[in-house]
């Protein structure tokens, strides 16, 4: 069977309806978003009448029932128009564990929180990072507790995203605690948490980037739930993170690579007509050579990161999937995520410097762009190093992890 490189006529009419909308009705909004610190909620209607949140969620409870590949064609357009990339991880959190939820959740409690969500009138999130850290999900700390015919959590969540959008819109999070710390890892148990249960307070963080949407925090003190907001099985929960961590990387990637691809035009666009010496920025190689290496990169990062979509779709598409394919799902969503955000942060650095001190001004939208991808290699949805745990657990074998 030959290679096809080539997307389908919905996924490409998909792309290009979701670019007008995103050019439209994100791009002019961006710099005015990053700067009052938030996402506008007729912005976050308009998406969810484009069945943005949705796009994952399966048709009988309201969404469109799209899996992997869909999603990361919509979070490297969202990313494209907003390079603060706030806009896109508004998406993908919502994309990556929506889907999750609608796998592994109660059908009461599906039925109580998805349909909300695909209209846009709830969010979802994950909270997992701890203030003893994140990358060791195994090591969490927050109790959950079963206690006459409910669930008890004690704990703290911090770093976490959309607590402000959450607050205001209502919904909640997929959540880690544990419930037997003796297990570790087998220990662990996921439930969905709304921050408007009695025993939540919540506080925020001041980020670096992706200033439009909140980071935030939140304690649990005697927090009780209804049984049926577990998600999944009991003491199963880290095995369902990690699942849901591989789809979150991949949109993860993409939304670096549509950053990345965007401010790459908007670099070529202005050393075109910058003259320095008497000529054109362009006609430089010191201008050439790096962003020959940024384009080379970011167009490799691309295949990788669909490559990854289409492994994880794959790994879905089967009743029951194979050992080959829960190691191609976890390998390449994790090569994605190691290389695309490094990248992404190098091609935007590189395009500021072009730029010289205008790009160094809340003027400049590639400075937006730096700040905001950022927040990718240094850990969210799981450190650059963490990422390489992975890859080499998935080439050599279990036996020879470190820990």
């Amino acid at each position: 069977m030959p290679l096809d490189f080539a997307f389908s006529e919905e996924q490409e009419l998909f792309r290009e309806t979701l670019r007008e909308f995103c050019q439209r009705e994100i791009a002019p909004r961006a710099r005015e978003m990053d700067t009052k610190m938030e996402i506008p909620d007729d912005l976050i209607d308009k998406m969810a009448e484009m069945k943005l949140f949705g796009l994952t969620i399966p048709e009988e409870y309201g969404g469109v029932g799209e899996g992997c590949v869909m999603a990361t064609i919509a979070a490297e357009e969202i990313a494209r128009a907003d390079v603060s990339v706030a806009t896109a991880v508004l998406f993908l959190v919502n994309a990556g564990w929506g889907f999750l939820l609608s796998r592994y959740a109660s059908d009461k409690l599906k039925e109580e929180i998805l349909p909300k969500v695909a209209e846009g009138k709830a969010l979802i999130g994950i909270a997992s990072t701890e203030p003893q850290g994140g990358s060791d999900v195994s090591g969490i700390r927050t109790k959950v507790e079963r206690k006459d015919g409910k669930i008890v959590v004690n704990g703290e969540k911090v770093y976490i995203s959309l607590v402000r959008e959450i607050q205001r819109r209502g919904g909640g999070y997929f959540a880690l605690g544990t419930s037997d710390p003796k297990l570790r890892h087998r220990g662990v148990t996921t439930f969905f948490l709304p921050l408007d249960a009695p025993g939540v307070s919540t506080t925020f963080f001041e980020d670096m980037g992706r200033n439009a949407l909140s980071t935030g925090g939140f304690r649990l003190v005697n927090v009780e739930l209804p049984e049926h907001y577990v998600i999944g099985e009991w003491n199963k929960g880290f095995y369902y993170a990690m699942e849901g961590f591989q789809f979150a990387r991949v949109l993860v990637a993409a939304a670096c690579i549509g950053c990345a691809s965007r401010v790459l035009e908007i670099g070529m666009e202005y050393v075109k007509q910058r003259e320095l010496f008497g000529k054109p920025l362009a006609k430089y190689e010191g201008i050439q050579f790096p962003l020959a290496d940024d384009y080379a990169a970011i167009e490799a990062d691309r295949l990788l990161v669909y490559r990854a979509a289409w492994f994880v779709d794959e790994m879905y598409r089967k009743p029951e999937a194979s050992k080959e394919d829960l190691k191609k799902a976890a390998l390449y969503s994790s090569l994605a995520k190691l290389r695309a955000p490094y990248d992404a942060y190098k091609a935007c650095n590189d395009v500021q410097e072009w730029f010289g001190a205008y790009g160094y001004t809340k003027e400049c939208d590639v400075e937006m762009a730096v700040r905001g991808v950022r927040s990718y290699s240094v850990g969210a949805e799981g450190g650059q190093n963490i990422m390489r745990i992975i890859i080499a657990r998935e080439l050599l074998g279990r036996e020879y992890l470190p820990y």
